[in-house]
């Protein structure tokens, strides 16, 4: 049977109801042995679920929209309504599930990317729910190079979760104060994907930051919020509450944070021009420049 085909611009016609949008994605899943495969999609959603159960987030867990198991992840849509809880206290309890199930696993580690996004998508039960330009961008943002490399960049003991969530998102309820997700534990990123044509402006949050992001400034979440001095590669570990000087850093493979709360936050890729600090890098992908603070001009 032939679907009738809209034409752009031909006519007006109802937007579709706004629909929030998550996604996980596993670090290193196609390196896996083939027979690990099974499990590991099986597994990667039942860690999702029990992270909402123990949020609180009973609702959202039986009423998504759109479910899919996409191998190495899952992606599904909701009310928006329950944006700020997912933000908050969601994505910390699911790196919390992710931290207890890989302390005991005798199988692979599960770390994983997550993305969260808004938009128009259509709902009404037919086939093709969900599909539209929001939920190609929330997964070129999952996809995205900075939300990579901070993962790689990160220690796998500590952090098992980088989440990227979109600009909407962000002015809307996190900048909106619906959250309690504070915007300075955010670090506004441009996320682009390799081969595509893609450049958005959003946001990384790590909830529980390790190795190289600690070093160079980025908080854990049990800290209290406010400005966190400057590390550069290689400095002694002088103990908390000392400041460092300086402000040049050299990356020989993964990626790199690094600079003050304040201003701009600026990821580039290898060979390719910045705005900020000093940074050298051998190979990898490369994040630098000053972390936004949510007081100032969000443009």
């Amino acid at each position: 049977m032939s679907v009738p085909m809209p034409v752009p611009y031909a006519e007006s016609r109802p937007l579709p109801p706004y629909r929030a949008l998550f996604a996980v994605d596993a670090k290193d899943f196609t390196g896996l042995p083939a027979a690990q495969h099974g499990p590991v999609s099986q597994l990667i959603p039942q860690l999702v679920d029990q992270a909402l159960e123990r949020a609180g987030l009973h609702q959202l867990r039986d009423a998504q929209r759109f479910p899919a198991n996409t191998g190495d992840g899952v992606v599904f849509g909701f009310d928006p309504v329950h944006l700020p809880f997912v933000l908050w206290p969601f994505l910390g309890v699911l790196d919390d599930v992710l931290g207890s199930y890989n302390r005991q696993a005798v199988g692979p580690r599960i770390r994983l990317r997550a993305s969260v996004h808004v938009g128009p998508l259509p709902d009404g039960g037919e086939p093709g729910d969900g599909n539209g330009t929001a939920r190609n961008d929330m997964h070129r943002l999952l996809d995205s190079r900075p939300v990579k490399a901070i993962l790689a960049a990160a220690s796998e003991e500590v952090t098992h979760l980088a989440a990227i969530v979109s600009e909407r998102v962000y002015e809307d309820v996190v900048l909106g104060a619906y959250t309690g997700l504070h915007p300075d534990r955010c670090v506004e990123v441009s996320a682009t994907v390799e081969g595509k044509n893609f450049s958005q402006r959003a946001w990384l949050y790590v909830p529980s930051p390790s190795g190289n992001l600690v070093r160079a400034g980025v908080q854990p979440r049990e800290e209290s919020v406010g400005a966190v001095p400057t590390v550069p590669a290689g400095a002694p570990d002088k103990g908390s509450g000392t400041e460092y000087g300086g402000n040049s850093q050299h990356v020989g493979e993964g990626a790199a944070v690094m600079g003050n709360v304040g201003r701009d936050f600026t990821y580039t890729a290898p060979a390719t021009t910045y705005r900020g600090t000093n940074q050298h890098w051998g190979s990898g992908d490369n994040v630098a420049g000053d972390k936004r603070a949510g007081g100032g001009d969000h443009r």
